[in-house]
C-alpha cells in the first residue's frame, strides 16, 4: 500500500520540529503509520470530536508531555493539525485554547483539502 501525503495546518510542522530529538522521532513513526493507514500503540481517539477520525499521538519525555492530533478524515491524505506542549497541571484533559484551536483547524484542513484535490487533479 501507498504511503499517504501529509498536509500540515497551520504552524504545525514547525512545532513538531521545535520539539526534542525523542519525541520528533515517536511523532514521525506515529504519523508514518497512519500514512500507511495503521495506528502507532500511541495513538488515541482525540475526545470532543464525535468519532474516530480525529487522532492524538501523546508523548511524554523529561521536558513535559506532548501530544500530536491528526485527521485521518479525508481519504487519500493525513492532516496534521495540531503540535504542542500539554502545560496544564491540572489533569490529563487538554486546555480548551488548545481544543478550540484544533477546532479551527479542522475545518481550515477541510480548505486545504479540497485545494490540495485540485491540485492533483483529483475531483
Amino acid at each position: 500500500m501507498d504511503t499517504k501525503p501529509i498536509i500540515w495546518v497551520a504552524s504545525s510542522k514547525a512545532d513538531l520540529i521545535a520539539l526534542p530529538q525523542s519525541v520528533k522521532d515517536e511523532f514521525g513513526y506515529a504519523l508514518y503509520q497512519a500514512q500507511k493507514g495503521e495506528r502507532s500503540p500511541n495513538t488515541k481517539v482525540f475526545s470532543g470530536f464525535g468519532s474516530a477520525m480525529v487522532l492524538e499521538v501523546i508523548e511524554n519525555d523529561i521536558g513535559g508531555t506532548y501530544r500530536a492530533v491528526y485527521t485521518v478524515k479525508f481519504k487519500e491524505v493525513v492532516v496534521v493539525l495540531h503540535v504542542f506542549q500539554k502545560k496544564s497541571k491540572r489533569g490529563i484533559a487538554t486546555p480548551k485554547q488548545d481544543v478550540d484551536l484544533i477546532k479551527s483547524r479542522l475545518r481550515i484542513a477541510e480548505v486545504e483539502y479540497h485545494a490540495w484535490l485540485q491540485k492533483q487533479g483529483i475531483s
